[in-house]
Formats: C-alpha cells, sequence, structure tokens
C-alpha cells in the first residue's frame, strides 16, 4: 500500500524528503521492525518508543511516525503528528481497508456485565440470521475460532486487523467491548459505532498506570457519546445523570421504571432440572413480553434489557429475541453445565472476596436445596484473597470441598492452609481434596435434586498452572466423565 492512502484523512508535518513510497505494514513494536515498514512511535507507561527511533532505524524502517523530535539520519521519511496513538488507529483502519465501515458496528462500555451483554447480543443476532464477531474480555471469536487477547479493548492496529478477518468470514455485526482504557488510549479512536450500549458505572480501575480518579475514570467512558449513532444507557445506574450530562447522541433508556424506552421487571428465580429458572416482563410501548434467560441473577435481567433495546433498533423482532436469550450463555461466567441431572452444575471465574460474595448473592436468589462448592486459590497471589475467599465461601455453602487452582510456584497444601485460615472464622463443614479433578468428582457423588454445585475460580481458563506448565483442564469435561465414571461404578 502506498503511504499515501495510509496517511489518508490524518492532519500531519511530513520531512522535506517525504515521497509516497511502499508500506508492507504498521508496527508499533520495535521488535517486529523490518524494511518497508512504517514504524509509530508511542509512549507508554514503561516505555517511550521515540527512544527506540534509531534501533528501528538500523532494522531497515526508513518511515517514522512521532509526536516529538527524534534523531535519525537524513533518509528517513518523518511523519509528525499530534498523536501518534491517534495516528496508529486511523493508520491501521486505512492498511486494513476500514472494515469497520463495512459492518453493524457495537460498542459497549461501563463497569460492570460487558461481556454478558455482548454474548447475549450474539445470540440474539445469530438467531436472527446475522453472523457476528467479538472482541472483549475472554478473546476474540470470529467464525469459530477464538483468539486470546492481552486486553479487552485490543490495541488499534489489532483492532482493525480483527475486523478486517471478521468481514473477510462473512460477518455483517462486530462487537467489541469498549474500555476506559481503550477510550484513554485511543483504541477505537476514528470509528463511528452504530449502537452504543453503556451498562453501568461504579468507581474502578482507578491507580496507577489506569485512571487518576473516578472522574477520569468517567470522562473516559462517555467517550462512547462522541462516537456513537445512539447510545443505550441503563436508567438504574449510579451516577446515571453524570454519565449522560452532554451527550452528543441520542440516548434510549432502560430500566424496571415504566418511564424507560424500554422496561423490565417481575422476575421469577426457581431451581429447575439441570438449570436455574430466569424469567421476567420487559414492556415496549405498553407491550409486555415474557423473556426466558439462560444466565442467572437479577442483574442478568438488567443485561438482557440492554440488549433487547439494542435489537429492536436494528429491528430483530421479540422471536429472535427471545430464542437468542434462552440460549445465550458466557463461558465460566455463571456457566450451567447441561448434565441431565436433578442438580445444576455452575462454573464461575468468582476469584476473589467480593465476587464469591456476588456469586452467592445470586445463586441464593433461587433458594437451592444446598451448595456445594469446590474451589482453591492461585499461587503466587495475596495471602488476603485466600482468607476472604475461604470466609466467603465457607460461611455460605453447605460442602465446601477445598483443592487446587494454579498453584504455579506454590505448594496446593501451603494455599490450602491459608485458606483454612478463613474457613475456620466460619462453622462451614469443609472437606480437602487437593486434586481438583477428584474434587469435582466428589462433589458430583455428593449432589442430590435440587442442589447447586458451584466450580469456583476457572471459569473460561481451560488449563491448570503448576511450576510454570500450563496442562491442560477443562472443568466441563471434567464433569462429563465424573458423572460417566460414577454412573458405571453405580454411585449415582
Amino acid at each position: 500500500m502506498k503511504l499515501s492512502e495510509i496517511l489518508n484523512n490524518i492532519e500531519y508535518s511530513a520531512s522535506a524528503n517525504f515521497k509516497d513510497c511502499d508500506i508492507a505494514d504498521v508496527l508499533y513494536d520495535s521488535r517486529k521492525a523490518a524494511e518497508n515498514n512504517l514504524f509509530v512511535c508511542i509512549k507508554g507507561f514503561v516505555r517511550d518508543s521515540h527512544d527506540l527511533a534509531e534501533e528501528v532505524y538500523n532494522k531497515g524502517v526508513r518511515v517514522f511516525a512521532v509526536e516529538k523530535d527524534v534523531k535519525l539520519p537524513d533518509d528517513a521519511i518523518i511523519i509528525k503528528v499530534e498523536s501518534t496513538r491517534k495516528f496508529l488507529a486511523v493508520a491501521s483502519a486505512n492498511l486494513f481497508g476500514n472494515p469497520a465501515d463495512k459492518m453493524n458496528t457495537i460498542a459497549i462500555t461501563g463497569t460492570k456485565g460487558k461481556t454478558s451483554v455482548s454474548f447475549m447480543l450474539k445470540s440474539i443476532y445469530e438467531e436472527a440470521g446475522h453472523k457476528v464477531g467479538i472482541i472483549g474480555s475472554t478473546g476474540v471469536y470470529i467464525d469459530g475460532t477464538m483468539y486470546e487477547t492481552a486486553n479487552s479493548t485490543p490495541e488499534s492496529y489489532l483492532l482493525h486487523k480483527y475486523y478486517r478477518e471478521m468481514l473477510g468470514a462473512g460477518c455483517d455485526t462486530a462487537i467489541i467491548e469498549a474500555t476506559s482504557q481503550g477510550f484513554k488510549l485511543h483504541r477505537t479512536y476514528g470509528i463511528h459505532f452504530n449502537t452504543g450500549i453503556f451498562t453501568n458505572l461504579s468507581p474502578d480501575h482507578i491507580g496507577e498506570n489506569e485512571h487518576k480518579d473516578f472522574e477520569e475514570y468517567l470522562n473516559c467512558k462517555k467517550m462512547i457519546f462522541d462516537q456513537c449513532d445512539k447510545v443505550i444507557v441503563n436508567a438504574d445506574s449510579d451516577n446515571y445523570t453524570e454519565i449522560v450530562d452532554g451527550a452528543k447522541c441520542p440516548i434510549i433508556t432502560i430500566g424496571e421504571n415504566q418511564s424507560s424506552d424500554i422496561s423490565y421487571g417481575n422476575g421469577k428465580f426457581s431451581v429447575g432440572k439441570n438449570r436455574l429458572k430466569t424469567e421476567f416482563t420487559c414492556i415496549e410501548n405498553k407491550q409486555e413480553h415474557i423473556i426466558d434467560l439462560n444466565t442467572p441473577g437479577h442483574f442478568s435481567l438488567c443485561n438482557a434489557a440492554l440488549t433487547i433495546a439494542c435489537a429492536r433498533q436494528n429491528g430483530i423482532g421479540y422471536d429472535a429475541i427471545k430464542n437468542g436469550l434462552v440460549k445465550a450463555f458466557v463461558k465460566g461466567r455463571m456457566e450451567v453445565v447441561p448434565t441431565q441431572k436433578e442438580y445444576t452444575v455452575i462454573i464461575d471465574f468468582a476469584h476473589n472476596e467480593f465476587s464469591c460474595k456476588t456469586l452467592f448473592e445470586t445463586i441464593k436468589m433461587y433458594n437451592p436445596n444446598r451448595i456445594i462448592s469446590v474451589f482453591g486459590c492461585g499461587g503466587n497471589r495475596s495471602k488476603l484473597r485466600r482468607y476472604g475467599m475461604g470466609e466467603v465461601i465457607g460461611a455460605n455453602s453447605d460442602l465446601s470441598i477445598i483443592t487446587s487452582d494454579n498453584s504455579r510456584f506454590e505448594k496446593t497444601e501451603d494455599i490450602i492452609n491459608d485458606i483454612l485460615i478463613g474457613m475456620h472464622k466460619t462453622n462451614g463443614k469443609y472437606i480437602i481434596i487437593p486434586s481438583r479433578r477428584d474434587a469435582i468428582k466428589e462433589a458430583l457423588r455428593n449432589a442430590t435434586e435440587g442442589d447447586v454445585v458451584l466450580l469456583i475460580g476457572k471459569g473460561h481458563e481451560m488449563y491448570e498452572e503448576i511450576e510454570g506448565v500450563q496442562y491442560p483442564f477443562d472443568e466441563r469435561e471434567v464433569v462429563y466423565s465424573s458423572i460417566s465414571e460414577l454412573e458405571q461404578q453405580g454411585d449415582l
């Protein structure tokens, strides 16, 4: 691609030796530098790659985008811009042919719920006949392939690369989790989304290398209003007034109050065969619709209402909405494992005290017969987390089975001893089974009708890390193989 094509819609000043040369790729990682590439110098939290310009030049690069002066030989072409992060975003979009412009794009921001909303949307839109790609905290999903990502909102170059792959795979809809850091670092800069969703807002990601205070966090989230045709907002969210203040695009509201554009309520929660039954009423234009969910919890009602509002803005009918929502689930986030047994098995990523509290609050809404919890704690992590999880899980479970969970470079028994410090603050019944596979099998052996078996901590992870090695470990497979073994042994 010609350099002039990559520079389309970018304001810049160029060195006197500027020429319209061929560019093979746009790079921002000095380790990948090579001839015929354009290198973008970016100031990061740890290192400023402007300081690496000479090193990159010595690897053969002759075209540089900078936001401050660099010393390079006279044959280097220098493109100077106000912000190299913004430059990278627009240049990457141009490099990949601006694929986002050719799809229905949906951006989801907010403190909680982004991942759940994205997968609910995917299920609904696919039910309506669309092909959907997702970019978010659990990875990138394109045409049956999943890619792991370092960030929920990837760097702009990767973002447009994934959009390009989605388009090539036939996707007509692209859903992205747009994080506050993604906005702050201009990873989504230059993209105009068809629809935005603002789930909620509470203090988070405040500290070194993130946001200096809540005000900055809020203002970064609010950048979604500058990049969307319309934004759907949870009117029940804390700080709702501050969220919508100064919004520059139309707003569609959802909430439990019937003054919202789409309201929801009358939630019903019960334990059914092999599932937690969640049902609620959605109201649009005074018309009521009964919605059945596959994802548990009161917060799922709000998440579902946000997805309904988005789908309705795109002309999707309630048949597809209902069928999509009853099939939707997020891998490892209160994921119900279909076992065809009279009890319910749930896999969840809860791995600290707060997330465990939330998990139990949700499960208890369904009045299960008993709660059997299988959990451990990660090695080389805070001991306070172990004490807290031990206490919360012990206080809320009828039986806790304490086991391993990514012991890393610690001994599993040492981690379990730390967990017991918290467990012993409760009267909770527990047993210790260091092998997680054996612990899951024992939980299933104990489970009876109406029980909920919680497999806590691993969630979407497909491995167990021990001494620096990640061994394959899929809890779903372990559940099925354990049930099969127990049936053969006559223990079920």
